[in-house]
């Protein structure tokens, strides 16, 4: 197999700072608060649709309309970065993100939680891209798997303390407080930022309007056609409606090929093969993660009984044994060829994702449960990290920005396409398992166990709506069996580089 090229040779690494490692876990807090972010509102879900009289499909909204004007600006976000410098576009989506927490919690109706949830997806937005360009700017190449291993762990311990303080919270004090508890942490992270974060030197960019308005335009089309079909009985507008989503996303893609100025898409990047198979890597862990999260803890809570917290507990393994391993894994990656550590990291998750959707019985026990939440602990070690060092490691510091902006919204386009599309699937399973049952005002079903009768049906169309997820990552393993090594392991002609001697 031949071996691809990098787009343009990398220029000399110069650092930027001498407290590198500091400045990371600074970049961390930011990163921190919006995975606890994501997973607090998983737990809560059902107390919200309680609160704010909801139904389903109004619940499954609270997370599409954050991850999409979350995948949106991201394309840009990097590109601001690069253009006005990496530190203060960082800074500045703490604020927006921290300020729509406050409107979250503050919000009185599903509508109002909805927009406010939408506000929130621009600042992470602007977060995000920061955080992988910046890594690429303080580390050299031969130390950023041990950099995204530390991001990693980040990845792993929020994983665990989102859930666990979500059930907390909610339990104690009231969903509200999932989002009040943001206001903290977001100034701890600003003042972190001012005085670790180094400030890099920026490369100017124009941007492309063009691209960000079909970009947008496509993305909303087809989230909404797919996630309200059921609503609407998948009448013809709402197949036309996913078709032109699909067909302005082809013009957009037309328009980033033709654009000869700058692109917000530059297509150069995907010449680089490890760039191009870790996007589709992790656009299919983001499509399944995001999206098998709501039927997991509607099981947990509505047909299991369990309290939030409790059913957060249930998420403790994964996150612990993701913590443990993403460092060993992240100094490993530098060492070893990066299909052998991601790959079988998809893998392992998607079987894992088909035993938990193939155990969702009301009648399953706790520790059976256990076994796939644990395996996609330690599948996530070999994931998250490993493909974004892979992803960005051969890229030239002039275009981390774009890189990392371009590689998270792949991540984000697969999570909102993905809760869109497994939220369809779980209400179109729910009408035909329980036809002629409204779950959404069944007695008991909110916030509380539901009646034994419907428990069997509902655990069916939640295990169901699962095997999309796992069909997904099997795709996504399959491409990155052909990743290629990295540059820093290669030698001239491509071969394996020979070992230093060690000191």
């Amino acid at each position: 197999m031949t071996e691809t090229a990098p787009p343009a040779a990398t220029p000399q690494f110069t650092p930027v700072t001498d407290r590198p490692w500091a400045a990371l876990i600074s970049l961390c807090v930011g990163f921190f608060m919006i995975l606890v972010d994501m997973s607090i509102v998983a737990v809560a879900q059902p107390h919200i649709m309680a609160a704010l009289h909801a139904d389903v499909n109004s619940i499954v909204w609270v997370s599409s309309a954050y991850l999409l004007t979350y995948a949106v600006p991201l394309l840009i976000a990097g590109r601001l970065g690069d253009k006005f410098g990496p530190k203060l576009i960082y800074q500045i989506g703490l604020v927006v993100f921290t300020l729509a927490s406050l409107w979250c919690g503050l919000s009185g109706s599903i509508t109002m939680l909805i927009i406010a949830r939408a506000v929130q997806g621009v600042g992470a937005a602007l977060i995000t891209p920061q955080t992988m360009a910046l890594i690429s700017r303080m580390f050299p190449p031969e130390k950023r798997g041990a950099a995204m291993g530390i991001w990693g762990t980040v990845a792993g311990v929020a994983t665990l303390v989102g859930p666990l303080l979500g059930g907390v919270l909610t339990d104690s004090f009231g969903w509200e407080w999932i989002f009040f508890i943001n206001l903290p942490v977001g100034l701890i992270g600003l003042v972190m930022a001012q005085m670790l974060v180094p400030t890099v030197e920026t490369h100017d960019h124009k941007f492309d309007w063009i691209g960000v308005i079909l970009s947008g335009i496509g993305l909303a089309a087809l989230v909404f056609g797919i996630q309200e079909g059921q609503t609407y009985d998948w009448a013809l507008w709402v197949w036309l409606l996913i078709f032109g989503g699909g067909a302005v996303m082809g013009l957009f893609v037309l328009w980033e090929a033709k654009t000869t100025t700058e692109p917000l898409v530059p297509l150069g990047l995907f010449r680089d093969r490890n760039f191009s198979l870790s996007s589709v890597g992790i656009a299919t862990m983001g499509f399944a993660v995001s999206g098998m999260m709501i039927p997991l803890m509607f099981f947990l809570q509505l047909v299991g009984g369990m309290s939030p917290t409790r059913s957060a507990l249930m998420m403790v393994p994964m996150a612990v044994l993701t913590g443990i391993c993403a460092p060993i894994v992240g100094w490993i990656l530098d060492k070893v060829h990066p299909r052998n550590v991601v790959s079988v990291g998809l893998g392992l998750y998607a079987v894992a994702t088909l035993l938990a959707a193939l155990w969702l019985h009301p009648d399953t026990p706790v520790w059976k449960l256990l076994i796939p939440v644990s395996l996609m602990g330690l599948a996530s070690a070999g994931i998250w990290a490993p493909l974004a060092a892979t992803a960005t490691r051969n890229l030239p510091w002039q275009v981390a920005g774009a890189g990392a902006g371009v590689y998270n919204t792949t991540r984000v386009i697969g999570a909102v396409i993905g809760t869109a599309a497994i939220g369809a699937l779980m209400m179109t399973r729910l009408a035909r398992e329980l036809p002629g049952i409204d779950v959404d005002h069944a007695e008991g079903s909110v916030a509380a166990q539901l009646p034994a009768p419907i428990r069997p049906g509902f655990a069916d169309a939640m295990g169901q709506s699962i095997y999309l997820a796992a069909a997904v990552l099997f795709v996504g393993a399959i491409a990155t069996l052909f990743l290629a090594r990295p540059s820093h392991q290669t030698g001239p002609s491509g071969a394996p580089a020979e070992k230093s001697p060690v000191k």
